[in-house]
C-alpha cells in the first residue's frame, strides 16, 4: 500500500514539471516582450552638436547628455538619450549631417552648435542660416518634435561688434521659432581653469556636470 502511494506521489511529480517548466518559459517570453516593448515606447532624446557635447577628450558617461541620462533613468522618465555630438562641427556641416540623423524618430531635439563658427570668425549671418535651417529640417520631418537650442558667446578677440552680433542669433531664434533657450551652455565653466581641459576650451568631468545642471533647468519642463 505505502509503495503504491510512493508511485502515485513520483507519477504526479513527474506530469508536474513538465508543465512547470513551460510555465517558467512563458514567463520568460513574457518578460522579454514587456522589456522590448517598454524600450520601443521610450521616446528620443537627440544632443546634436559639436565637441562640447562629445564630451571631448572624456569618457562618453561623463559627458553631459550621459548624465542627463542618469538623471532621467533616476527620476523614472521614459526616455532614451542619444548623443549626436562631433568635435570640430560647425554650423554649415551640421546643417548637412542633420538629415541623416533625423532618419530615426525624435522627440526632443537639443541644438548645441555655433562655438566653432564663432572661433573661426565665420559670418554671423551664415551660422544663423545654417541653425534657422537645422531647426526648419527638424520642425518639417517630425512637427510634433520639441526643440532646445543652446546658446552661446564667443571671445571679443573677433572684435567685439562680432561677439554682441554672434550672441543675438540665438535669443533671435528663440523668438522667431517659439522655442526654448539655454541663455549661455557654459554659464559657470566658460574662463574657470578648474572646469576645463588644459586647451581652456573644453569642459572637464566637473564642467560637464554644471552643464548638465544648465541643461535641466530648461529641458526639464520638457519632459
Amino acid at each position: 500500500m505505502n509503495r503504491s502511494i510512493v508511485l502515485i506521489v513520483l507519477y504526479l511529480l513527474m506530469a508536474c514539471q513538465p508543465e512547470s517548466k513551460r510555465e517558467q518559459a512563458s514567463n520568460r517570453s513574457s518578460e522579454k516582450s514587456e522589456a522590448v516593448e517598454s524600450a520601443q515606447k521610450k521616446k528620443t532624446i537627440l544632443f546634436f552638436g559639436n565637441s562640447i557635447t562629445a564630451g571631448y577628450q572624456l569618457d562618453l558617461s561623463e559627458a553631459f547628455p550621459a548624465l542627463i541620462q542618469e538623471r532621467l533613468d533616476s527620476l523614472g522618465f521614459n526616455y532614451r538619450t542619444v548623443n549626436a555630438g562631433l568635435s570640430g562641427e560647425t554650423t554649415a556641416s551640421g546643417n548637412s549631417r542633420v538629415d541623416w540623423v533625423l532618419k530615426n524618430p525624435v522627440d526632443i531635439f537639443v541644438l548645441e552648435l555655433g562655438a566653432n563658427d564663432g572661433l573661426r570668425g565665420i559670418s554671423v549671418e551664415e551660422a544663423r542660416k545654417n541653425l534657422e535651417s537645422i531647426i526648419r529640417k527638424v520642425k518639417e520631418k517630425y512637427p510634433e518634435c520639441k526643440i532646445l537650442l543652446a546658446g552661446m558667446m564667443v571671445p571679443p578677440n573677433m572684435g567685439q561688434e562680432y561677439s554682441d552680433s554672434f550672441q543675438k542669433i540665438y535669443p533671435d531664434l528663440e523668438k522667431k521659432y517659439k522655442i526654448p533657450l539655454i541663455p549661455f551652455l557654459l554659464d559657470g565653466v566658460a574662463g574657470n581653469p578648474e572646469l576645463n581641459l588644459e586647451d581652456g576650451i573644453h569642459p572637464t568631468p566637473e564642467g560637464h556636470q554644471i552643464l548638465t545642471e544648465n541643461v535641466w533647468k530648461h529641458l526639464a519642463p520638457m519632459l
